[in-house]
């Protein structure tokens, strides 16, 4: 009996490893994938000056670079975690401060993409006086001061309550390190509640309005309304990934005092949905789905970069995506 509940041990264990170094080969694939084409397109982006010019592309081209950023800080979080590498305190509030203020740039600039599709298709004539550069660049700074509010409030709370001699200390790194006690976490969360709400409230606003135009619109311009409201549509369920990705740490404690593998597999799962998926779907929309962009990058991808080995990883990529 004992030889039985040993074996059954052994084969647990085993499958622990298994599932867990699988999961890790899986992550670093798809992040390795996604960083691929997002340099790609960022390379197009920068190489073609008629994207420098229109608000929708530079607005795109934050979501690449903030997505960009993003991913490589959450990954190597990720496998710090994983392999219980301990950081000294004070970096690893920079990077969760940092990490956070990229999470939450990414959302609101894409309710900025859907204001200006709602400008585009709702107010067509005053669109070219409205997009311009210093409109563009007062968006710009509203969004990334709105996006620093939530994480400098974390680093302040947590440097307001943490022991001096704490500072000098060294821990595995991670966001919940910054939530030690109750109300910091209660905070950070309303404060997540609030804005995404109002993230939500907008991005309605603009469907209907973007819906409501379609009604009327001629059936030359039907097409771009349709495929604008496709756009909002598709931004809208990026918003919802990015709002579950905040609940997932709960969910993940619950898990937890369950069992180990059921746990080491939702927090890999979790990644792979809530925070790659997402970062997947701006350039699916505006990479793969704009027309110009695509010849744009297309062309640029197998010109200017001549080893064939980069073709067929470029197309292996585009297979990838459009699956």
């Amino acid at each position: 009996m004992q030889g039985s509940g040993d074996n059954s041990s052994l084969s647990n264990n085993l499958l622990y490893d298994f599932s867990r170094v699988f999961m890790k080969i899986t992550v670093q694939i798809l992040v390795g994938i996604f960083l691929y084409v997002n340099c790609l397109m960022i390379y197009t982006f920068l190489r073609k000056e008629t994207f420098r010019e229109e608000t929708r592309y530079i607005l795109f081209a934050q979501t690449l670079f903030t997505d960009s950023a993003l991913m490589v800080l959450s990954d190597t979080l990720s496998i710090m975690n994983n392999l219980f590498y301990p950081i000294h305190i004070i970096p690893c509030a920079i990077l969760c401060t940092v990490t956070t203020n990229l999470t939450i740039c990414t959302p609101l600039t894409l309710v900025a993409m859907c204001l200006e599709r709602y400008v585009a298709i709702c107010m067509p004539l005053r669109h070219a006086d409205i997009s311009t550069s210093r409109t563009r660049f007062r968006g710009l700074l509203i969004i990334w001061s709105i996006s620093s509010i939530i994480p400098l409030f974390t680093l302040v709370a947590y440097l307001a309550v943490i022991p001096s001699g704490a500072l000098l200390s060294y821990t595995v790194c991670s966001v919940e390190l910054m939530l030690g006690k109750d109300w910091q976490a209660q905070a950070r969360s309303s404060m997540f509640q609030v804005l995404f709400l109002f993230m939500i409230i907008i991005i309605a606003f603009t469907y209907i309005k973007i819906m409501i135009a379609a009604r009327g619109a001629s059936s030359e311009n039907k097409k771009l309304t349709s495929r604008s409201l496709r756009t909002v549509a598709l931004h809208a369920f990026q918003l919802f990934l990015c709002i579950m990705q905040f609940l997932n740490p709960y969910l993940e404690m619950v898990v937890l005092k369950i069992d180990m593998l059921a746990y080491a597999i939702l927090r890999y799962a979790n990644f792979i949905i809530f925070i790659i998926a997402p970062r997947c779907l701006s350039p699916l929309i505006y990479g793969l789905r704009d027309e110009m962009f695509f010849h744009a990058l297309k062309h640029h991808a197998l010109c200017d970069m001549k080893p064939s080995f980069i073709k067929l990883a470029f197309y292996a990529c585009l297979f990838l995506f459009c699956v």
